[in-house]
């Protein structure tokens, strides 16, 4: 059943035009890997990834990270988000990358 809603309502349902794409992550990394090195490595990743595509980053961790990544404004992640992500952290020491496909992160 079609149903007529107002751009206010759907604004607020953040549904069709509104609808907010985004994808988990979870990380480990290696033993190996120094405390300065971690926040180095997050820091990149921020800022030639996260920052560089204009997507936020909700999340945390130690040596074992988790979060959800999602547009800085009501939008859309891409496939090609998630390729960027993955890209980044197939050259970093990290073990057990997890990245979830797309999901609509209000209505999941």
């Amino acid at each position: 059943m079609a149903k007529n809603r107002s751009r206010r309502l759907r604004k607020k349902m953040r549904v069709d035009e509104f609808q907010e794409l985004g994808f988990d992550i979870t990380w480990t990394f290696d033993a190996s890997v120094s405390e300065a090195d971690i926040d180095a490595t997050v820091d990149k990743f921020i800022d030639e990834v996260i920052e560089a595509r204009k997507l936020g980053f909700h999340g945390g961790g130690h040596i074992e990270w988790e979060g959800i990544i999602a547009t800085q404004t009501i939008g859309k992640c891409t496939e090609e988000d998630i390729a960027a992500v993955k890209a980044f952290w197939a050259g970093q020491k990290v073990t057990q990358l997890e990245v979830s496909d797309l999901y609509d992160i209000w209505w999941s």
